[in-house]
């Protein structure tokens, strides 16, 4: 009954993590066409707006899209336990990709403000990408700190925070409010920027709630373990003491 159980519990956090990354696809799916259709099109308007930083913006791009693209394959088990080079060279990217964008976007949001953005929507852009930089960063320092827990927590809040660059886009374009002035898009962002740590601990709290008791017992044992040598050691002293009065 109780293998039963657990099961049960890991197929519905299964279930839940595929429906994560049915999400994350459903919006790529909606965000390409409807925002970036324009890389394929050479006479898109969108060009015009896009000339004066354009090298700006290539670089930005592809890093930007290898943190998306890439993002997802570092909470995939079963690639982390079978091609572990993989999973490193993945996150690898991830990171450099991470570093690179982030602080492009908002150079390049900076670089607007010539163009009639206001100077708020910069500062929304630099919370952002520093947001991002910072949690990719910590995300860094424990993995190799050899620390995995805490390090897949930090990812789990660096890949939602890389996430706002498609929240804002669906947002804007489901409701219709791309079409308003800068100031919503700016609200959009802000939004997002602000549920997207809550959303990754929802998200973690979630998994330790379905985590399989065996994994507790295993956890619990090996917080223990260091608090039972200690009583083991003390009893070995004192036998030796015992037997050295008894030799005298």
């Amino acid at each position: 009954m109780s293998t039963m159980l657990i099961a049960l519990k890991r197929s519905s956090w299964f279930r839940t993590k595929y429906l994560l990354f049915a999400a994350i696809g459903l919006m790529l799916a909606y965000v390409i066409p409807h925002d970036e259709s324009f890389l394929v099109h050479p006479k898109d308007p969108l060009w015009n707006h896009y000339e004066p930083f354009k090298w700006w913006l290539l670089p930005h791009g592809i890093a930007g899209a290898c943190a998306l693209l890439l993002g997802p394959m570092q909470f995939s088990d079963r690639l982390r336990d079978r091609f572990r080079r993989l999973h490193r060279v993945a996150g690898r990217i991830y990171v450099a990709g991470v570093f690179v964008a982030a602080p492009l976007g908002f150079y390049i949001q900076y670089f607007e403000e010539r163009l009639g953005d206001p100077r708020s929507f910069s500062i929304a852009a630099a919370a952002d990408a520093a947001l991002w930089v910072i949690t990719t960063g910590i995300a860094l320092v424990f993995v190799l700190k050899g620390k995995v827990q805490e390090h897949r927590q930090w990812m789990t809040r660096s890949f939602a925070v890389a996430l706002v660059f498609l929240e804002v886009r669906v947002i804007g374009g489901v409701g219709g409010w791309e079409n308003l002035d800068v100031h919503a898009n700016e609200t959009i962002v802000w939004a997002c920027l602000a549920f997207s740590t809550l959303s990754a601990d929802l998200v973690l709290q979630w998994q330790n709630l379905w985590r399989s008791p065996s994994a507790v017992r295993r956890h619990s044992r090996a917080s223990r373990q260091p608090t039972l040598e200690a009583p083991v050691e003390q009893h070995m002293l004192a036998v030796q003491e015992e037997s050295s009065e008894t030799s005298r």
